[in-house]
């Protein structure tokens, strides 16, 4: 049970730790109370960091949470230009990640990465739906063995300023799996197919590698809620 409160840190996040714990010390040393504020600050980026295991269902057809945070969007839009997958409109999940969220991006559907392409933009704030189209961004595209293309596109926002991925052209990757991560304050959005059914509704709370946004294989109509 131990595993499930002290979570493993994800490696990128440790010499951020450290600077963070330096600045603590030297705060701590010019005044006490400012090397409080700094252990604070210091205590928040290693659960910032954090990198939980995750249980990701795998049943064909299953498209699985790229990101943890919050729906913003389910909108039908054209995908991503640089992806070079036509302009017929897809379904696009829009999912905001905040400071406290974990921010680790995990595949949606096992397949090939088949094409990447990152955007120099802008850092508004990524709740903001014209952040998809004039923020900082990496865009993937994911092909499946049945040769259908989805996309994945790491948003950077108001606060976040790197984006880091670990993926390449022609990289198999399986549902579940880390592919990259998104520096403090994000949104990751997911593009799939209109005709798969979509179980993602605006206002929900998501989990990376483990909520369930889509099914290609399901008939069930699209849902419908409200947040209480």
């Amino acid at each position: 049970m131990l595993e499930h409160v002290l979570v493993p840190i994800h490696r990128d996040g440790w010499k951020f730790i450290a600077i963070f714990a330096a600045v603590s010390l030297v705060l701590a040393l010019i005044w006490g109370p400012l090397g409080w504020i700094g252990l604070i600050l210091t205590l928040w980026c290693v659960y910032f960091f954090r990198d939980p295991p995750r249980v990701t269902p795998v049943r064909e057809g299953l498209v699985i949470s790229p990101a943890d945070g919050l729906v913003v969007s389910v909108a039908e839009v054209p995908p991503p230009a640089e992806l070079d997958m036509g302009t017929e409109p897809m379904t696009r999940i829009g999912i905001f990640l905040n400071v406290f969220d974990v921010h680790i991006n995990r595949a949606p559907v096992p397949g090939t990465v088949a094409k990447m392409h990152y955007h120099k933009g802008q850092f508004l704030n990524a709740s903001f739906d014209k952040a998809s189209d004039l923020n900082e961004r990496n865009a993937i595209r994911i092909t499946t063995a049945e040769g259908v293309d989805i996309a994945v596109v790491q948003i950077a926002g108001l606060v976040a300023r790197r984006i880091v991925t670990w993926v390449h052209v022609g990289d198999q990757v399986q549902a579940g799996e880390r592919f990259g991560l998104i520096r403090f304050g994000s949104r990751t959005d997911l593009y799939v197919p209109r005709s798969w059914a979509v179980h993602a509704i605006e206002g929900q709370r998501v989990v990376g590698g483990e909520t369930v946004l889509a099914d290609a294989t399901s008939v069930e109509p699209k849902r419908v809620g409200s947040v209480r």
